[in-house]
């Protein structure tokens, strides 16, 4: 496909999960041509309604001037660049390949150098938010690579985040990822842990997350997390088991740069024993769950008072 009209660009984007699709439906504008592809097709009616074009490979996509990542992670993205029929074999020197997935530093910087010695730029530019923002368009978009790639291309993401960064260099944007995300699990395992001490010494739970979220104990994860605990759902979040990778790529740069981290340590250590439990596929609030079978509890609303 080729565009009829000089003033529109030619965007594709590849992964319509539920972060990609409604950031692709964002993507969509008078002076855009979008083309998406994804192995999971569900989605496609919706974007064709919206006036996308969509291709069963990526092939569909190669006439495309910036190509939009939205993958489950590393090898997903490796697999789309580099495997049989892969955009680096497809796209046009002089194209942009920007990556809103969140993946691994290490590979992310062996991108930026696989796709730079094919002619095409590259820029790491994971994003922060779940998917209400992501369908808002006020998303949290950090961002790496060369400065001039991130101008070129910061008017689309602009229409998927309302804070949009550059943080620098090539690897950039993961480390920025990383380091937020570092921080919000760390909160998530303190959850996991505190929450069913103060139910074993026989504090109401409703009333613990009335004063955790209205005093300084508050975070994001206890604001997201305490309703979901206390009313048992533990599936609103992102998987556990694929949470997990951001605590590995923690510990491999800790390693690597000799930079010592006790606290995620410890905190990794609260994600290790409930991913033994078997809480892998549930969210991070599912950490609560392995604290709450050691000491016999349940943090939750229909919990009885008990006295110590």
């Amino acid at each position: 496909m080729t565009s009829t009209n000089p003033d529109r660009t030619i965007i594709g984007f590849v992964g319509l999960g539920q972060m990609g699709k409604p950031m692709a439906l964002n993507l969509i504008h008078v002076d855009t041509d979008l083309l998406v592809t994804s192995k999971v097709q569900d989605a496609y009616p919706e974007l064709q309604k919206s006036g996308a074009t969509t291709a069963d490979t990526l092939a569909g996509l190669a006439d495309a001037k910036i190509v939009f990542l939205s993958l489950p992670g590393t090898a997903a993205v490796l697999d789309v660049l580099f495997g049989d029929g892969g955009l680096a074999t497809l796209l046009r020197p002089g194209s942009i390949v920007v990556d809103t997935s969140t993946m691994e530093h290490g590979a992310t910087m062996d991108i930026h150098a696989r796709l730079a010695a094919a002619g095409i730029a590259f820029l790491d530019a994971p994003v922060s938010g779940m998917q209400s923002r992501a369908e808002a368009g006020t998303l949290t978009v950090m961002c790496g690579g060369p400065e001039e790639t991130f101008e070129t291309v910061k008017p689309w993401l602009e229409r998927m985040g309302n804070n949009v960064l550059y943080m620098g260099e090539a690897g950039s944007g993961q480390l920025t990822k990383l380091v937020n995300q570092l921080l919000f699990d760390i909160n998530c395992a303190a959850l996991a842990e505190i929450l069913p001490m103060s139910r074993k010494m026989g504090l109401d739970p409703e009333k613990i997350a009335s004063v955790i979220n209205s005093g300084t104990g508050r975070s994001y994860a206890s604001e997201f997390f305490l309703p979901r605990i206390l009313s048992r759902h533990f599936s609103d979040g992102y998987p556990l088991k694929a949470a997990y990778k951001d605590l590995v790529s923690a510990a491999e740069l800790g390693a690597r740069h000799c930079i010592p981290m006790p606290v995620l340590a410890a905190a990794t250590a609260t994600y290790q024993m409930s991913l033994l439990a078997g809480h892998g596929t549930s969210d991070k609030g599912a950490m609560t769950r392995f604290f709450e079978d050691m000491l016999a509890v349940q943090f939750s609303a229909a919990a009885p008072h008990t006295e110590n």
